[in-house]
Protein backbone atom coordinates (compact mmCIF):
# COMPACT_ATOMS: atom_id res chain seq x y z
CA UNK A 1 0.00 0.00 0.00
CA UNK A 2 0.97 3.67 -0.86
CA UNK A 3 2.56 5.52 2.66
CA UNK A 4 1.32 9.00 2.67
CA UNK A 5 2.74 9.65 5.58
CA UNK A 6 5.29 8.85 8.93
CA UNK A 7 5.74 10.47 12.40
CA UNK A 8 7.78 9.62 15.20
CA UNK A 9 5.17 6.92 16.50
CA UNK A 10 3.31 6.03 13.05
CA UNK A 11 2.96 5.24 9.58
CA UNK A 12 -0.13 6.36 7.43
CA UNK A 13 -0.75 3.83 5.07
CA UNK A 14 -3.77 4.73 1.59
CA UNK A 15 -6.61 2.56 2.13
CA UNK A 16 -9.34 3.50 -0.35
CA UNK A 17 -10.52 7.49 -1.16
CA UNK A 18 -11.89 7.36 2.39
CA UNK A 19 -10.42 5.50 4.55
CA UNK A 20 -6.30 5.30 6.09
CA UNK A 21 -4.16 2.60 8.11
CA UNK A 22 -2.64 3.63 11.02
CA UNK A 23 0.47 1.67 11.81
CA UNK A 24 1.57 2.01 15.13
CA UNK A 25 5.06 1.59 15.49
CA UNK A 26 7.33 0.80 18.54
CA UNK A 27 9.62 4.24 18.87
CA UNK A 28 9.24 5.92 22.00
CA UNK A 29 10.15 9.65 21.76
CA UNK A 30 10.72 12.91 24.00
CA UNK A 31 12.10 15.85 23.72
CA UNK A 32 10.73 16.52 20.23
CA UNK A 33 11.91 13.62 19.19
CA UNK A 34 15.53 14.57 20.47
CA UNK A 35 15.53 11.35 22.54
CA UNK A 36 14.16 8.07 21.15
CA UNK A 37 14.12 4.55 21.92
CA UNK A 38 12.62 1.02 20.82
CA UNK A 39 10.03 -0.41 23.12
CA UNK A 40 9.54 -3.72 21.38
CA UNK A 41 5.59 -4.41 21.43
CA UNK A 42 4.75 -1.00 22.20
CA UNK A 43 2.96 -0.11 19.48
CA UNK A 44 0.44 -3.02 19.87
CA UNK A 45 -0.08 -1.53 23.16
CA UNK A 46 -0.79 1.88 22.07
CA UNK A 47 -3.28 0.70 18.98
CA UNK A 48 -5.36 -1.11 20.66
CA UNK A 49 -5.58 1.29 23.90
CA UNK A 50 -6.42 3.81 21.44
CA UNK A 51 -9.15 1.47 19.87
CA UNK A 52 -10.50 0.76 22.92
CA UNK A 53 -10.53 5.06 23.55
CA UNK A 54 -12.36 5.54 20.29
CA UNK A 55 -14.90 3.36 20.93
CA UNK A 56 -15.60 4.49 24.10
CA UNK A 57 -15.86 7.86 22.54
CA UNK A 58 -18.02 7.15 19.59
CA UNK A 59 -20.10 5.19 22.26
CA UNK A 60 -21.33 8.61 24.13
CA UNK A 61 -21.58 10.09 20.75
CA UNK A 62 -18.31 11.62 19.88
CA UNK A 63 -17.24 11.48 16.19
CA UNK A 64 -13.60 10.54 15.65
CA UNK A 65 -11.96 9.10 12.95
CA UNK A 66 -12.27 5.59 13.88
CA UNK A 67 -13.18 2.56 12.01
CA UNK A 68 -11.77 -0.61 13.18
CA UNK A 69 -8.82 -2.83 13.62
CA UNK A 70 -6.94 -3.80 11.04
CA UNK A 71 -4.37 -6.22 12.63
CA UNK A 72 -3.38 -5.92 16.49
CA UNK A 73 -0.93 -2.95 15.44
CA UNK A 74 -3.34 -1.04 12.76
CA UNK A 75 -6.17 0.99 13.02
CA UNK A 76 -8.54 1.33 10.01
CA UNK A 77 -9.52 5.10 9.89
CA UNK A 78 -11.53 7.40 8.29
CA UNK A 79 -9.37 9.62 6.13
CA UNK A 80 -9.02 13.21 6.75
CA UNK A 81 -7.15 16.36 6.25
CA UNK A 82 -5.35 17.06 9.59
CA UNK A 83 -4.83 20.04 11.14
CA UNK A 84 -1.17 20.52 12.64
CA UNK A 85 -2.33 21.68 15.96
CA UNK A 86 -2.47 19.83 19.09
CA UNK A 87 -5.14 20.27 21.28
CA UNK A 88 -4.57 19.89 25.24
CA UNK A 89 -6.64 19.81 28.18
CA UNK A 90 -5.64 20.16 31.71
CA UNK A 91 -7.51 18.67 34.81
CA UNK A 92 -4.16 19.18 37.13
CA UNK A 93 -1.05 21.25 36.65
CA UNK A 94 1.92 19.47 35.73
CA UNK A 95 4.29 19.30 32.67
CA UNK A 96 5.06 22.24 30.95
CA UNK A 97 2.14 25.02 32.45
CA UNK A 98 3.99 24.73 35.64
CA UNK A 99 7.44 25.76 33.94
CA UNK A 100 5.69 28.72 31.78
CA UNK A 101 2.96 30.23 34.19
CA UNK A 102 3.01 31.09 38.25
CA UNK A 103 1.35 28.06 38.79
CA UNK A 104 2.28 25.23 41.34
CA UNK A 105 2.35 21.11 40.45
CA UNK A 106 -0.98 19.64 40.84
CA UNK A 107 -2.36 22.67 41.22
CA UNK A 108 -6.44 22.43 40.25
CA UNK A 109 -7.75 23.91 37.16
CA UNK A 110 -11.88 24.13 37.72
CA UNK A 111 -12.97 24.66 34.71
CA UNK A 112 -10.12 23.07 32.92
CA UNK A 113 -7.84 24.88 30.41
CA UNK A 114 -7.81 24.05 26.89
CA UNK A 115 -4.60 25.28 25.18
CA UNK A 116 -3.55 25.03 21.62
CA UNK A 117 -0.12 24.22 19.74
CA UNK A 118 1.27 24.46 16.80
CA UNK A 119 2.84 21.42 15.74
CA UNK A 120 6.38 22.34 15.09
CA UNK A 121 9.36 19.87 16.34
CA UNK A 122 11.50 22.53 14.66
CA UNK A 123 9.82 25.37 17.17
CA UNK A 124 9.17 23.13 19.78
CA UNK A 125 5.64 23.55 19.93
CA UNK A 126 4.54 27.03 20.43
CA UNK A 127 1.47 28.20 22.00
CA UNK A 128 -1.12 29.48 19.92
CA UNK A 129 -3.94 31.52 20.75
CA UNK A 130 -7.35 32.38 18.18
CA UNK A 131 -5.62 35.15 16.54
CA UNK A 132 -2.65 33.14 15.66
CA UNK A 133 -4.64 29.91 14.05
CA UNK A 134 -6.71 32.94 11.91
CA UNK A 135 -3.24 34.65 10.80
CA UNK A 136 -2.12 30.68 9.91
CA UNK A 137 -4.62 30.05 7.62
CA UNK A 138 -4.99 26.63 10.72
CA UNK A 139 -8.87 27.42 11.84
CA UNK A 140 -11.07 30.47 12.32
CA UNK A 141 -12.32 31.46 16.07
CA UNK A 142 -15.71 29.29 15.64
CA UNK A 143 -13.91 26.18 14.91
CA UNK A 144 -11.64 27.03 18.08
CA UNK A 145 -14.59 26.93 20.16
CA UNK A 146 -15.94 24.15 18.71
CA UNK A 147 -13.08 22.35 19.41
CA UNK A 148 -13.08 23.26 23.13
CA UNK A 149 -16.29 22.43 23.23
CA UNK A 150 -15.57 18.68 22.18
CA UNK A 151 -12.56 18.61 24.09
CA UNK A 152 -15.09 19.51 27.07
CA UNK A 153 -16.73 16.57 26.49
CA UNK A 154 -14.16 14.13 26.00
CA UNK A 155 -13.02 15.08 29.43
CA UNK A 156 -15.61 13.73 30.61
CA UNK A 157 -15.47 10.25 29.34
CA UNK A 158 -11.95 10.41 29.62
CA UNK A 159 -12.28 10.89 33.17
CA UNK A 160 -14.95 9.01 34.25
CA UNK A 161 -13.09 6.14 32.42
CA UNK A 162 -9.85 7.01 34.31
CA UNK A 163 -11.73 7.55 37.89
CA UNK A 164 -13.15 3.84 37.10
CA UNK A 165 -9.70 2.48 36.57
CA UNK A 166 -9.20 3.79 40.41
CA UNK A 167 -6.39 6.28 38.39
CA UNK A 168 -6.09 10.29 37.79
CA UNK A 169 -6.34 12.29 34.65
CA UNK A 170 -3.86 15.13 34.71
CA UNK A 171 -4.36 15.94 30.84
CA UNK A 172 -4.43 14.88 27.32
CA UNK A 173 -3.96 16.01 23.97
CA UNK A 174 -6.03 15.60 20.89
CA UNK A 175 -5.59 16.32 17.04
CA UNK A 176 -8.20 17.18 14.60
CA UNK A 177 -8.77 16.60 11.18
CA UNK A 178 -11.47 18.26 8.21
CA UNK A 179 -13.84 15.85 7.28
CA UNK A 180 -17.18 17.17 4.76
CA UNK A 181 -16.76 20.16 6.89
CA UNK A 182 -16.51 19.17 9.65
CA UNK A 183 -13.46 19.15 12.21
CA UNK A 184 -13.61 15.52 13.79
CA UNK A 185 -11.01 13.86 16.41
CA UNK A 186 -7.88 11.87 15.19
CA UNK A 187 -4.45 10.65 15.29
CA UNK A 188 -4.93 8.41 18.94
CA UNK A 189 -5.33 8.74 22.53
CA UNK A 190 -2.70 6.43 24.29
CA UNK A 191 -0.05 6.98 27.39
CA UNK A 192 1.95 9.17 24.66
CA UNK A 193 -0.76 11.80 24.84
CA UNK A 194 -2.10 11.69 28.06
CA UNK A 195 -0.87 11.74 31.95
CA UNK A 196 -2.37 9.87 34.54
CA UNK A 197 -1.37 9.33 37.81
CA UNK A 198 -2.51 6.93 40.78
CA UNK A 199 -4.35 9.39 43.39
CA UNK A 200 -2.79 7.89 46.81
CA UNK A 201 0.61 7.08 45.63
CA UNK A 202 1.57 9.96 42.47
CA UNK A 203 2.59 6.83 40.84
CA UNK A 204 3.05 8.03 37.03
CA UNK A 205 1.39 5.70 34.22
CA UNK A 206 2.51 7.48 31.53
CA UNK A 207 5.06 8.42 28.83
CA UNK A 208 6.43 10.88 31.86
CA UNK A 209 8.39 7.32 32.86
CA UNK A 210 10.08 7.86 29.90
CA UNK A 211 10.82 11.74 29.81
CA UNK A 212 12.15 11.36 33.67
CA UNK A 213 14.32 8.54 32.27
CA UNK A 214 12.76 5.77 34.11
CA UNK A 215 13.73 1.68 32.13
CA UNK A 216 12.11 1.11 29.15
CA UNK A 217 10.78 -2.18 30.69
CA UNK A 218 8.90 -0.24 33.22
CA UNK A 219 7.11 2.06 30.85
CA UNK A 220 6.09 -0.98 28.46
CA UNK A 221 4.86 -2.78 31.83
CA UNK A 222 2.80 0.43 32.91
CA UNK A 223 1.43 0.69 29.71
CA UNK A 224 0.81 -3.37 29.71
CA UNK A 225 -1.32 -2.31 33.22
CA UNK A 226 -3.01 0.53 31.88
CA UNK A 227 -4.91 -1.29 28.95
CA UNK A 228 -5.32 -4.44 31.01
CA UNK A 229 -7.20 -2.17 33.27
CA UNK A 230 -9.38 -0.25 30.15
CA UNK A 231 -10.21 -3.61 28.94
CA UNK A 232 -11.91 -4.62 32.20
CA UNK A 233 -14.29 -1.53 31.89
CA UNK A 234 -14.90 -1.31 27.83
Amino acid sequence: MEKISEGKTKEVFLLDNDHVLLRFKDSVTAGDGAKTDVIEGKGILNAQTSALIFRLLEREGIETHYVGMKDERTIIAKRLTMVPVEVVLRNFATGSIVKRLPISEDEVFDPPIVEFFLKDDARHDPLLNYHHMRHLKLMNEVEAKEIEEVMIKVNEVLRAIVVRLGLKLYDFKLEFGRRDGRLIVGDEITLDSMRVRDPNTGRIMDKDLYRKGYPLDQVKASYEEFLEKLRSVA
